[in-house]
């Protein structure tokens, strides 16, 4: 496992190096922006190297090959305000069923409030208000082939709208998850929205067009639509490895777990880059997490992570709560919090 384990990065870090460099990232390019914002606080403040950790509620946005492991039902929950005043918000269930494997739910939305509409002729507005919204709704089932490997897939319902305007779209995502014996070495490997485009169509579309001279003339003319372009998906494929560093126990009880993990990941809309993540857990009570997010990307104002969390076991439930802090770079920072219960 340690020849195996030294392959892998030594194969990882030359694929990054030989990666040819590219002037144009393909920023922006993509449809559905709300779907690369990633959930559950552990997570983020582990730098969003999570594909190999995956083994909660929010495996379900990571690697659904996660969801696998988890030996009772678990919802994971997060609301939070996003960049330029939005609110970003996540729920996801998950179901363990025994030998048939484990199904779950997860629902993810971006809004923002309601604005007035202004024009050139009245500036301070006009009365009236619109929107924007996001939603993704998903559906996933896991399940463990041995009890090392594991696969999951998501089928998810993608939508979005603007005042009179939306678009919608389907996408899977896929996943597997190996564990081994040499100190917890979990390798994850996830696709992430594969699916169709997506194309803005609606009422603020439709134009007035005058075919002939006559209709021009009297000022009426057919009633048609303005032909929108059509954006892809933002894909994700990653890599990611995890594992238990140091791990020491006092009376059989776990005392202190050093997490590391780091992923690969080759967007569609950007070049490749890595992140980097550590979680240093006592008495599997409290948590403290580092990372860094986006590193050898371009065009990105995200880097260094942090967080803390808390975990408290009754006698048939458990209850965590986590805290991420992320930087944006000129954008500021982010300040995000999340709870899971198992059950």
């Amino acid at each position: 496992m340690k020849r195996i384990l030294a392959m892998l990065i030594v194969s990882m870090s030359l694929w990054l190096a030989t990666l040819p460099a590219q002037v144009i990232t393909k920023v922006g390019t993509t449809s559905a922006q709300f779907l690369k914002i990633g959930v559950g606080s552990r997570a983020i403040g582990m730098g969003s190297a999570f594909v190999g950790v995956a083994g909660d509620a929010t495996s379900l946005y990571w690697n659904p090959a996660g969801i696998s492991w988890l030996s009772k039902r678990e919802t994971g929950m997060a609301y939070n305000s996003w960049l330029a005043g939005t609110n970003f918000s996540f729920c996801g269930i998950v179901v363990p069923m025994g030998e048939m494997g484990t199904i779950g739910t997860a629902f993810t939305s971006l809004s923002i409030p309601e604005m007035e509409v202004r024009t050139i002729e009245e500036p301070e507005g006009t009365g009236v208000y619109f929107g924007a919204s996001d939603l993704a709704l998903g559906l996933s089932y896991a399940r463990s082939l041995t009890d090392r490997f594991s696969f999951g897939l998501t089928v998810k319902y993608i939508y979005q709208k603007i005042w009179l305007m939306d678009a919608s779209s389907f996408a899977i995502d896929v996943g597997t998850l190996y564990k081994s014996e040499f100190h917890n070495l979990r390798m994850g490997m996830s696709i992430s929205n594969f699916g169709g485009k997506m194309r803005m169509l609606g009422e603020n579309t439709r134009i007035e067009h005058a075919v002939t001279d006559w209709q021009e003339a009297l000022n009426v003319g057919f009633i048609g639509d303005l032909r929108t372009g059509q954006f892809p998906l933002p894909l994700r494929f990653r890599v990611g490895l995890a594992i238990d560093l140091l791990k020491m126990y006092i009376l059989n009880r776990e005392y202190l777990r050093l997490t590391l993990a780091t992923d690969a990941v080759h967007p569609n809309d950007n070049t490749e880059y890595v992140n980097l993540g550590a979680e240093l857990a006592l008495l599997d009570m409290l948590s403290v997490r580092i990372g860094y997010k986006s590193l050898f990307g371009k065009d990105s104002e995200e880097g260094p992570t942090a967080g803390v969390g808390l975990k408290y076991n009754l006698e048939n439930y458990t209850i965590s709560i986590d805290y991420a802090y992320a930087n944006f770079g000129r954008l500021g920072y982010l300040q995000r919090i999340s709870m899971g219960i198992g059950f």
